[in-house]
């Protein structure tokens, strides 16, 4: 394998909701990324997205003007999946999330990079074992999952498949701290990793207390905003227990986890909502409605909030 601080070009393979965000980071600090998709409309997208990922990173005066170009000039988009494998040391894919096209993904790209390149995934629950099934050398394929917006998330799951090696950890490991982010590793490989399964479990009571007429989708939503994730912010839900004082939790516990929701299947709220098309932002209604106009705005807003936020915490980190 290729030693860390050798690791110099990246391809990323899927231009879709991660690709750009993610190849604009590659590129700002310092790696020579290549960017491909079989779908030119989705390169143009990307190409703009990643503009867009720069203007937002210089506004906010956590990129310079120079830092900006520099990274367009270290960035290559490509319609060729190919061309964008060859000679590199580290390819990461964030092609649709299934099974049978990822450990088809996997085995093609094999043919092109050398033996020494690192094959990881962006996936946001399959198992990386399964994914390392379809290569000849399992121990190089490694779970990279990032949060969405790339540029502005601090942390990546780093998934250690039962078959990838320590040295495959380590180099993805150094590689997200050379990106300025948090490496987090998941020593073990079940579905959905850490952030999806802790995420997946808040929106399950969510949407059972919104559907129960608990309290209303804003009120919930409020909540979580202004009541968990303000403290979650800034202390973890395992040290949280030690400040509450873990005779309290299990006081409470012993009668609340009876009542929480533990429904193995999608809540009815949403798959209602999903057959008459009303996928969220996406469709112009969801759970809550839109007006087509302001949807761009609402975007550019929670993106403002969340890089005040992360501004925050990173001087509180200091």
């Amino acid at each position: 394998m290729i030693p860390p601080h050798e690791l110099r070009a990246v391809a990323v393979i899927g231009a879709g909701t991660m690709g750009p965000g993610m190849s604009a980071v590659f590129a700002r600090h310092g790696f020579e990324t290549r960017l491909a998709d079989v779908q030119p409309e989705a390169l143009e997208r990307a190409k703009r997205t990643v503009d867009g990922v720069y203007r937002v990173l210089v506004g906010a005066e956590l990129l310079t003007e120079e830092e900006a170009e520099a990274g367009r000039r270290r960035l290559t988009c490509t319609l060729e999946v190919p061309d964008a494998l060859r000679g590199a040391d580290l390819v990461l894919e964030a092609i649709p999330e299934r099974l049978d096209l990822k450990q088809q993904f996997f085995a093609d790209a094999e043919r092109h990079v050398s033996e020494a390149t690192i094959l990881a995934s962006n996936t946001s629950g399959i198992p990386i074992t399964e994914l390392g099934k379809a290569v000849q050398r399992p121990e190089r394929v490694v779970g990279m999952h990032w949060s969405n917006p790339p540029h502005l998330i601090p942390v990546i799951e780093v998934i250690r498949g039962k078959m990838t090696s320590p040295a495959t950890v380590e180099a993805t490991r150094w590689v997200v701290r050379r990106l300025d982010m948090i490496p987090v590793l998941i020593e073990r490989d079940v579905p959905g990793f850490v952030e999806n399964r802790i995420l997946y479990a808040i929106m399950r009571e969510a949407l059972h207390l919104w559907n129960e007429g608990v309290a209303s989708a804003e009120d919930i939503d409020t909540i979580i905003r202004w009541g968990i994730g303000y403290k979650l912010a800034v202390i973890g839900p395992l040290a949280l227990l030690d400040v509450a004082g873990l005779d309290i939790y299990h006081s409470v516990a012993s009668y609340l986890n009876r009542d929480l929701s533990n429904a193995t299947d999608v809540s009815p709220v949403v798959t209602q909502r999903v057959a008459r098309g009303e996928l969220g932002v996406k469709s112009g209604r969801g759970i809550f409605a839109y007006e087509p106009g302001e949807i761009p705005a609402l975007m550019e807003q929670r993106m403002r909030r969340l890089l005040e936020v992360k501004k925050a915490l990173s001087r509180a980190a200091t």
